[in-house]
Order: C-alpha cells, then sequence, then structure tokens
C-alpha cells in the first residue's frame, strides 16, 4: 500500500496522454511495417535469402545519414528470421519454407559505438555461442589470437550460417583500425561447418578509404545507400507511430506536421522527428494538460538541442574543451569577436593553470575548426589585405550553463584565476 506522504503517489493519479507503452516513439522500437523501405527491405531481404537456404549471402555495407532507417531494416529482417526459426519449431511453417534450413541461421547484432576495440567486438560475438558462463571469453585478459581462435571454435563447433551485424561500423575503424575486419572477413577460409556474412551500418560513406584494400575488397561486396526521408514521408512515419502510441484526440492538428517539418530540415532524420513528438508528449504530460500542442513541440526542440549540446561539451577531449571555456570567460566578460592570439592567450593561462602543458597556437587554430565543425563556436576567418588574415570567433551555445558544466571536469579542478581584457578576473573555483 502506498503512503498518504508518498512523493510518486499524485503523479501515479494522473491521467496520461500517453496510451500505454511510450517506447513506440522511441527510434530502436521495429514496428510491423517500416514505411517508405519497403525498397530497401526487398532489396536485403533478396541478398539474405541465401542464408536461410544454408548457402552464405555476399557481405553487405549500408551507408546512410543518421534516422534513415538503416538499423531498423536490418533489424527488422534479423526479427522476421527469428520469427521464422520459431515457427519452424512449432511446425507451424508454411510448406513453402520446408525445404530452406532456417532453424541454423544466427544473427549477431554488434553496436561498434557502444563496443569500439578489438577484443570488445571479438568476445560479443563469441559469447553469442556460448550458454555456459564458465566457457565465455573474459571482459579483458587474452591475447588477441586467443580471442580469435575462440571465436572461431565456436562459431564452428556445428553447420550454420552466421549473419554478423556491424552497426556504427565507421566508429570502430575509427578508433581502432580494421584488424577485426580483416580477421572477420578471411574467417570463412578457416571455417570446415559454418559460414559467416558480414553486414556493416555506416552514416559515413568515406570511412572505407582507410581500410586496407583486401579488406575494402571482401567487405564491400554488395553496397546500399539509404536516402533521407522528405517531410511526406517523415509524417506517414510519426502518424503510424501516433496511432500507437497516444489516445484519440491527444494531438494538436499540427503537431506531426511541424516535428516533420523540423526533422526534414535536418537531413531527413526519423530519429529526430520521433524524439520530437516524444519530449512533446513528455511535457505535455508532465504539465498535466490534456493533449499536445505545436508549443510543445518548440518547446522539446529547444531542450533536445540543449541536451545535444551538453552531450557534445562533455565529450570533447580536455584541450578542446579548454579552449571553449576560454572563449566563454572571455566573451562573459566583455569579449566579442575574439581573435586566433586572443584565444591562445586565454587558453595557455587556463591550460597552465590545469597543470596541463599548453598545445602549441597552430594546433588550437585547428581545435577552434573542430568546435566550429560541431557547431560549437562560429569561426569566420577576416582578412586584413597586407596585413594578413586571423579568424574571428564567437559561441554559439548557452555561456553560462556550459562554463558550469565545464567546470564540474576533473581536468580543469586545478584553475585558480583567468586573467581577460580589462583586467577583470573570473572566478573558476
Amino acid at each position: 500500500m502506498i503512503g498518504q506522504d508518498n512523493v510518486f503517489k499524485s503523479h501515479m493519479n494522473s491521467e496520461s496522454v500517453f496510451k500505454g507503452n511510450r517506447d513506440i516513439l522511441r527510434p530502436s522500437y521495429i514496428p510491423e511495417q517500416l514505411p517508405h523501405r519497403e525498397d530497401q527491405i526487398q532489396d536485403l531481404a533478396s541478398i539474405m535469402v541465401t542464408a536461410l537456404k544454408g548457402n552464405r549471402p555476399s557481405n553487405v555495407l549500408i551507408f546512410g545519414k543518421t534516422g534513415t532507417g538503416k538499423t531498423a531494416v536490418v533489424r527488422f529482417l534479423e526479427r522476421e528470421v527469428n520469427r521464422l526459426k520459431r515457427e519452424s519449431s512449432e511446425s507451424e511453417l508454411d510448406d513453402e519454407f520446408i525445404d530452406y534450413d532456417i532453424e541454423r541461421v544466427e544473427y549477431v547484432y554488434v553496436n561498434c559505438e557502444v563496443v569500439d576495440t578489438h577484443y570488445g567486438v571479438m568476445k560479443n560475438i563469441g559469447n553469442k555461442f556460448v550458454e555456459e558462463w564458465s566457457d565465455q571469453i573474459p571482459f579483458t585478459g587474452w591475447p588477441m589470437e586467443k580471442v580469435y581462435e575462440s571465436l572461431r571454435e565456436k562459431i564452428d563447433e556445428e553447420p550454420r550460417v552466421v549473419v554478423i551485424i556491424l552497426d556504427e561500423l565507421d566508429k570502430l575503424v575509427t578508433k581502432s583500425g580494421d584488424s577485426v575486419l580483416y580477421h572477420l572477413s578471411k574467417i570463412n577460409s578457416e571455417l570446415e561447418q559454418s559460414k559467416v556474412s558480414l553486414i556493416g551500418i555506416s552514416n559515413n560513406l568515406k570511412f572505407t578509404e582507410f581500410l586496407d584494400p583486401r579488406v575494402k575488397s571482401r567487405l564491400g561486396e554488395e553496397k546500399m545507400i539509404f536516402p533521407p526521408y522528405d517531410a511526406e514521408q517523415l509524417k506517414d512515419i510519426l502518424s503510424d507511430r501516433a496511432g500507437k502510441a497516444f489516445e484519440p484526440h491527444v494531438l494538436g492538428n499540427d503537431v506531426i506536421s511541424l516535428c516533420s517539418a523540423l526533422a526534414a530540415q535536418e537531413h531527413g532524420d526519423a530519429r529526430r522527428a520521433l524524439d520530437l513528438l516524444r519530449v512533446s508528449a513528455e511535457i505535455a504530460d508532465r504539465e498535466r494538460d490534456e493533449g499536445v500542442s505545436t508549443d510543445h513541440v518548440y518547446r522539446a526542440k529547444n531542450k533536445i538541442e540543449q541536451d545535444c549540446v551538453r552531450e557534445a561539451v562533455n565529450t570533447l577531449p580536455t584541450h578542446s574543451k579548454l579552449v571553449l571555456y576560454s572563449i566563454l570567460l572571455m566573451e562573459q566578460n566583455g569579449g566579442e569577436k575574439l581573435t586566433t592570439g586572443e584565444v591562445y592567450s586565454a587558453y595557455n593561462e587556463v591550460a597552465k593553470g590545469s597543470g596541463m602543458n599548453p598545445l602549441t597556437q597552430r594546433r588550437i587554430t585547428d581545435l577552434i575548426s573542430e568546435l566550429d565543425m560541431l557547431g560549437l563556436v562560429n569561426a569566420r576567418v577576416k582578412s586584413f589585405g597586407r596585413r594578413g588574415r586571423t579568424k574571428e570567433i564567437q559561441a554559439s551555445v548557452p555561456k553560462r550553463d556550459i562554463i558550469d558544466l565545464i567546470e564540474k571536469d576533473e581536468s580543469i579542478e586545478k584553475v585558480n584565476t583567468l586573467s581577460v581584457r580589462g583586467g577583470k578576473q573570473t572566478k573558476l573555483m
């Protein structure tokens, strides 16, 4: 029984705009139908059906911007194979599949943004085929050759076709190189009973330029490119999910259209559209409003953007944080359109106060360009004719919020003060 003064009680008794499972509005949810990805589903199915016949499908590289349905399509087909396997085990399979060896098809999914080392990827794949905990590849400690041999032996214990999905593959290659791809792409020559096929998913069309030519040749046997969604397609996707997620008449007239239009401006990102709709509804829910309006959507947009900025700042290397920190402090104390030299002088002091060796001005110029690419600062080159040229730098993030965020970083705890223009001092601790 819940006590009268329990903090959750008032919230538990309130009406919700959601019908039930709000995860329907998350990108990880795979619906029964994927609107406007029917062609891609059929193209990939025509390649992967080979596995159902006991043969190795071609390796596939799938490219496309974030939120274009790449992972959803691959996981959709994985779910369809697992459904056929269940029906086969329950003797409910249609006669047309009788001659197929569906039960011997295994899918292994690895998100390389989360598991981004050679050891981790191979451990995750190898342990998929181990039931006893004592027989699993340990979290760390084995030589790489032993990990690979264990993975190969476990896959080859019985005849089967293993489809390995490597999502965010460019993140793995960027951080750890292509060694794991080299081993996995040649593994079929060392297997006696099993066969392995690879599906690589990437947002970056150019990451293959960093691959060894042998790996590039084996890995890219088939290529698929997913186009971005337009506003009307995003509207169809949101309408389909909204019908499952909300009670009737909860959404205002223009809510879905606005979410679709805002997401279409950012390269047709379905994840962005779904997040906007879900966060809009969550804001309405917390405020106990009866419906979701366009005002909720605009507020959700601001909240998501702020969260993205904070995440981008949190993941910056330490020296990049110090550069951004220096820019924000100088602007807070009256600086406008800072030059590279001014930023470097401030950074120099902050770095020394942090107990770090400052980088060269040339390297700081590169870091400023990287911050500009991330949208955290605006850096424009201004020419002074014969006197040369420099960059005019301005922050494009909320100053006070990001200063507070950076000051929580342990790497700058030793900083006490920073001299800024006008002789003012800004307290850092």
